[in-house]
């Protein structure tokens, strides 16, 4: 029988009742299914079509448009990235991309752009993808040279590269965002829809990384888009991608406490199993002391993340101090959960010994796959910027 993920902690004040049914439910699921994870795009389209026909994709869309609630609920994303990623960091890249891929319509598009694309990205009938990163400009997102110029007919021309793009190359659509006014920095960033069909979008560059997920380098040579491709408001993309990121980030940290946790339960396991010097290695106080390390990292980095969720549902975002605060916590929760997630890990393989390096086992491939969590949707060295800056905000107000 396959480990389960524990659930002790769904008991904490941040979550209610659903919260802890969903937890188990999804648990229960996950434990069950067996994807061949050789192939990563073959996988993840695999975990797309059956996190859809399971019904865990309608938490990525609101109701009205075939979602599981009202609004996007920051704490139901938490725990769903957080099991599915003990069981399969690649079923986690494949909830979490429909999230983040479908979040900038869910925020800011027309009811005819959710009613096209949100149902379909719920039931895993289409796969959604966000285009922001390009080789010059990742955390700088002003630095983008990717343009798009307006014509008179409303029509739309996309021209230059987005790379690092997380399900390109087997997406149906991506968000894609462009420089509209080349002069105004993050003030002339607009949003777009981009059909993978359309003419001038090359995804056939694909990137190959050390934990294998779908990634590519997309290419819009005069890509002709029409008027109704626009998403939200014009020189308003860097909002809305920030938006986007902001309700997914602390999401991320959930995925890092997903494998964080399969770390520690293989090291408690294989301590109590390992036979040494005639006894075991948990009887060791070396051992037990590093076990309570371990424990404590995984236990402060969900800490901080269930607070950000809770933060985003049950206080709100509305007000601009609300806001703030939210953004500070969800990077705090991020930088403290990938990073302490990357500490456990490695701990867990040193346990290990020589099984932890052998390629095919579980911990050897948990050690790779955490190490991007300390990068993509804002690496750790931005986190610090965003706390730093709010620190100082909140020490030179009258108010705070």
């Amino acid at each position: 029988m396959a480990t389960l993920a524990p659930t002790a902690h769904l008991q904490l004040p941040f979550f209610d009742a659903a919260h802890q049914q969903l937890a188990a439910d999804l648990s229960v699921w996950a434990a069950k299914q067996q994807v061949d994870e050789q192939d990563d795009r073959q996988a993840c389209r695999e975990w797309v079509r059956r996190l859809g026909q399971a019904g865990w994709l309608r938490h990525c869309v609101p109701a009205a448009f075939g979602g599981a609630r009202a609004q996007l609920d920051s704490r139901t994303l938490v725990i769903l990235r957080e099991t599915l990623a003990f069981y399969s960091p690649l079923a986690d890249f494949a909830f979490a991309m429909q999230g983040l891929g479908s979040g900038a319509i869910t925020l800011a598009g027309t009811a005819a752009q959710k009613s096209r694309y949100l149902p379909a990205v719920a039931g895993g009938e289409l796969i959604a993808a966000f285009a922001l990163s390009e080789e010059q400009a990742g955390s700088d997102a002003g630095a983008m040279s990717t343009s798009a110029t307006l014509g008179p007919s409303g029509t739309v021309t996309l021209h230059g590269s987005k790379t690092w793009i997380s399900n390109g190359g087997m997406a149906d659509y991506y968000c894609v965002f462009a420089k509209t006014d080349a002069q105004a920095g993050t003030r002339g960033i607009t949003a777009f829809i981009v059909d993978a069909a359309t003419p001038g979008l090359d995804a056939s560059e694909h990137i190959a990384v050390m934990a294998p997920h779908p990634l590519a380098t997309l290419h819009f040579d005069q890509c002709q888009l029409p008027a109704d491709a626009q998403l939200g408001e014009l020189h308003g993309g860097f909002k809305l991608a920030m938006r986007t990121l902001d309700i997914f980030r602390a999401s991320v940290a959930a995925a890092a406490l997903g494998m964080a946790r399969r770390a520690l339960a293989l090291a408690v396991d294989y301590a109590q199993a390992r036979p040494m010097f005639g006894q075991r290695l948990a009887d060791f106080q070396l051992t037990q002391a590093k076990l309570g390390e371990m424990v404590a990292l995984v236990d402060a980095g969900a800490m901080l993340t269930y607070r950000a969720a809770w933060l985003r549902d049950c206080v709100g975002t509305e007000g601009a101090q609300q806001a703030r605060d939210y953004t500070a916590a969800a990077a705090m929760a991020k930088m403290v959960a990938t990073e302490n997630a990357q500490r456990v890990i490695d701990m867990a393989l040193q346990m290990h010994g020589g099984m932890g390096v052998r390629v095919g086992s579980k911990i050897e491939s948990l050690y790779r796959d955490i190490r991007a969590l300390r990068i993509y949707e804002g690496a750790t060295e931005v986190q610090l910027l965003i706390l730093g800056k709010s620190l100082l905000r909140a020490a030179s107000s009258p108010t705070q």
